[in-house]
């Protein structure tokens, strides 16, 4: 709600989504395929009518994107500086709404067991993170509901939300420690909930 509002209060323009594609294309990408968009500083070009809503569906001009690999694509340009989003290429840099976190977390796959355990991630737009101390998993709960919102952090500061069908199969292969629930990956406990709120 915050970052709509912020998102209302700035200057919508009409730079070309197509143009901002082109741009994507033609840049080079690091070791990781991706493009090093932290290294680009374009002027500002106003917020194009993109959005990506809670369920990582991206929208243009109020239409879903139905092709992947544009989303793909837009997804790799990608940048969050301070609380906003943008996709950046190296000559325009454009505001875009994200409703929750820009991507979600639709699957998993759990290596080992107990302390020794690794929690692989695959997003909608196809990134892989294992779970650790560069990509930590945290939970935020609704103040009214208490319902729990589990994120893991992908690259940069962006963040995919865990999807609920996931959520509960890493619950089922959840431990306990120091009164806490949780979730082992890369040798790093991450807390979800306190061990006294558990159903019993």
């Amino acid at each position: 709600m915050e970052m709509a509002k912020a998102m209302s209060a700035r200057t919508v323009t009409t730079p070309s989504a197509e143009s901002l594609a082109a741009s994507a294309r033609a840049a080079k990408a690091d070791k990781r395929g991706l493009p090093p968009v932290h290294l680009w500083n374009p002027p500002f070009c106003g917020d194009l009518d993109i959005r990506i809503a809670r369920d990582g569906t991206w929208f243009y001009l109020g239409t879903p994107i139905e092709r992947p690999e544009l989303v793909r694509l837009f997804s790799t340009i990608l940048r969050k500086d301070g609380e906003n989003y943008f996709l950046v290429t190296p000559v325009e840099k454009v505001g875009i709404t994200v409703d929750d976190a820009p991507f979600v977390a639709v699957d998993f796959e759990a290596e080992g067991d107990g302390t020794a355990q690794n929690l692989r991630f695959e997003t909608n737009v196809g990134d892989h993170v294992t779970a650790g101390p560069d990509h930590p998993i945290r939970v935020e709960r609704d103040p009214q509901t208490g319902e729990p919102a589990p994120y893991v952090h992908v690259r940069a500061g962006l963040e995919a939300l865990i999807d609920r069908k996931s959520f509960y199969r890493l619950v089922e292969i959840g431990a306990r420690r120091d009164g806490w629930f949780g979730l082992w990956s890369g040798g790093v406990f991450f807390p979800i909930i306190p061990e006294a709120e558990l159903p019993q």
